[in-house]
């Protein structure tokens, strides 16, 4: 009797310290993404710091003067704005045409549909670099250098976005779209009351990637647009470095600045973001 309590009191106590370990690791873990935000944050409160001093967690003496010098030295302001315009339409234009794809794909059988849709998810392996020279002579020709339409127009379109939203589009039922059909809806009816609704998380997921994907460009908005008031946040924050020395704490304050969006974005889609990477990927 005693080795049979025993042994179920060793059995039980397991999973406890299995539990345990895990919690620990987790802890470590988020100890360690954490980190380089907390550096960040109080490098952008410290006039005067550099990366080359042990880090501090604690600033000796906080100032908010990095982040006033970093508007006085770049019109950061409308920066911000350049960035929250091109990520934000650029957003919403790439939902729209991935939508529009992924229920083509989903709902629409046509010959060769298939080969079609792999083909068009092979553009994914190529190197963004690869299209740059193509892509700046056809906005050249297109007249659009150096203006917000040719830095947001080879964006718009994402074989990442309409994969994602195919794969969700398929979970819905075609019941669905049976029952609309008999009541005459067509498939203009039938994407926009019924599919599209059914398949939120999964745009508001494709809507944090785009975002971020279009507010963390650096490469093509420092190509097209070349005009020092049409920058971005990463181009603006690049020229904050300089060839023999970078003031870090201004850096670190334009840094801090530039995450503010992504992370109020993240917190407030973050439901959705599970949802939909669940939804997409399980069935």
């Amino acid at each position: 009797m005693t080795d049979t309590r025993t042994t179920a009191g060793a059995v039980s106590r397991r999973p406890s310290l299995r539990r345990s370990v895990l919690y620990v690791v987790l802890i470590v873990g988020a100890l360690i993404m954490v980190f380089p935000f907390v550096w960040t944050i109080v490098t952008s409160i410290t006039p005067g710091a550099t990366l080359t001093t042990t880090p501090k967690l604690i600033p000796d003496n906080p100032s908010l003067a990095p982040y006033l010098e970093l508007f006085d030295r770049v019109p950061f302001g409308q920066v911000i704005v350049n960035s929250l315009l091109i990520a934000v339409v650029s957003t919403i234009l790439q939902l729209v045409t991935s939508a529009m794809a992924a229920y083509v794909f989903s709902r629409m059988p046509f010959p060769g549909r298939g080969a079609i849709f792999v083909l068009y998810l092979a553009t994914m392996m190529i190197p963004f670099q690869v299209l740059i020279v193509p892509l700046f002579a056809e906005m050249k020709a297109l007249g659009l250098i150096n203006t917000y339409l040719g830095a947001i127009l080879p964006t718009i379109a994402s074989a990442f976005g309409v994969f994602l939203l195919r794969q969700a589009m398929n979970t819905v039922p075609r019941d669905l779209d049976q029952a609309a059909t008999l009541d005459g809806a067509g498939h203009f009816r039938v994407f926009f009351q019924i599919v599209l609704p059914l398949v939120r998380p999964a745009l508001a997921t494709l809507a944090v990637f785009a975002f971020l994907n279009t507010w963390n460009s650096f490469l093509w908005p420092l190509i097209i647009l070349r005009d020092p008031l049409m920058q971005t946040l990463p181009v603006a924050l690049s020229s904050l470095q300089g060839q023999y020395s970078t003031e870090w704490d201004v850096l670190m304050a334009g840094s801090v600045i530039s995450i503010i969006p992504m992370f109020a974005l993240y917190v407030f889609a973050q439901k959705y973001i599970v949802q939909g990477v669940a939804g997409t990927g399980l069935k």
